[in-house]
């Protein structure tokens, strides 16, 4: 890789993209729209160190609305990591979703058939729906129960067609439960974080016995870069710690990290809300030499204290 587009490069996981890919050598271009359902400064904060960088090209646009060609001209790989995150709100503001997870990706796929590009997309665990088994395989019918998670579903299928018709490098990648460093404020643990900082109690939903496969970021860019360089063509890979844990034990975890007693309140499991997560790897550690590296604690260590650093820096005056 020597040049590579990177959708949704102000975000949390495409953030880190960006950086590591600078560092491995590689010229940049971001895409990012600065939607807002994410509070822009804090996107600003995620991409502040890679401003001097002159190998990183930040470019503000919508990709439905954009002329895709002109974003993917000269670059050997495009990670598509953009897209209108977060199960609950799907219910509510489905267009959206579906502009940004559908349309936005189509017109990107489009551009990458014609130009003879392989692509790199970010689909979810959200796709599996309530497993009927654990861990969850690739090969398993998809049964999503949110509207986000059928967008992601129609992702993978878009992908697919786009290979059938026209030729699409394409390689999927399901993400699970990814947590670290700037992390999005509407995930769990930033709100739990920041519930605890300011000695509010924690909202749970549900009886907190959930399973989450929590995978650190870093883990999940390494697989992000190992699919670009060895992953098959039209081949689908879980991303995942495959060690998951109970959400009272998450919690327990960073209740020790932050050297407080955490007030917990449960409340409703929410509509869309899956189960439990634990997504299989043996995948992803044959043929992209996929090990998560990073345990619980020292991930959790790593995004308690990038969340007190945000917290100085956005603090009013």
């Amino acid at each position: 890789m020597k040049r590579a587009l990177v959708t949704g490069a102000a975000g949390f996981i495409g953030s880190h993209l960006s950086t590591r890919l600078i560092d491995d050598g590689v010229e940049v271009r971001g895409v990012d729209c600065f939607s807002a359902h994410y509070e822009r400064p804090l996107k600003e904060l995620n991409v502040a160190a890679l401003s001097d960088e002159k190998r990183f090209q930040l470019i503000e646009t919508d990709m439905a609305l954009s002329k895709v060609a002109e974003l993917i001209e000269e670059v050997d790989i495009v990670f598509h990591l953009a897209a209108r995150p977060g199960v609950r709100d799907s219910w509510s503001d489905f267009a959206d979703y579906v502009h940004a997870n559908v349309l936005a990706t189509r017109a990107l796929f489009d551009a990458c058939a014609q130009a003879g590009v392989r692509v790199v997309f970010a689909s979810s665990s959200s796709v599996y729906g309530d497993a009927a088994r654990l861990p969850v395989k690739e090969d398993i019918d998809l049964h999503p129960v949110s509207p986000y998670g059928a967008t992601k579903a129609m992702t993978e299928l878009l992908a697919g067609a786009y290979a059938s018709a026209f030729g699409l490098d394409a390689v999927g990648l399901r993400y699970f439960t990814v947590y670290g460093p700037r992390q999005r404020p509407d995930m769990g643990l930033s709100r739990f974080i920041e519930a605890a900082a300011a000695g509010d109690p924690l909202h749970i939903f549900g009886d907190g016995r959930q399973l989450r496969d929590m995978t650190y970021v870093g883990d999940a860019v390494a697989a992000t870069v190992a699919a670009a360089e060895r992953g098959r063509p039209g081949a689908v890979y879980n991303v995942a710690s495959c060690a998951p844990r109970s959400l009272l034990d998450i919690l327990g975890e960073l209740g020790q990290v932050l050297g407080l007693e955490l007030e917990l309140e449960h409340e409703e499991r929410k509509a869309g809300d899956v189960r439990d997560t634990w997504g299989a790897i043996e995948h992803a550690r044959q043929d992209l030499g996929y090990e998560p590296a990073t345990p619980l604690r020292a991930g959790l260590h790593q995004q308690v204290a990038e969340a007190h650093r945000r917290r100085a820096l956005l603090a009013v005056p």
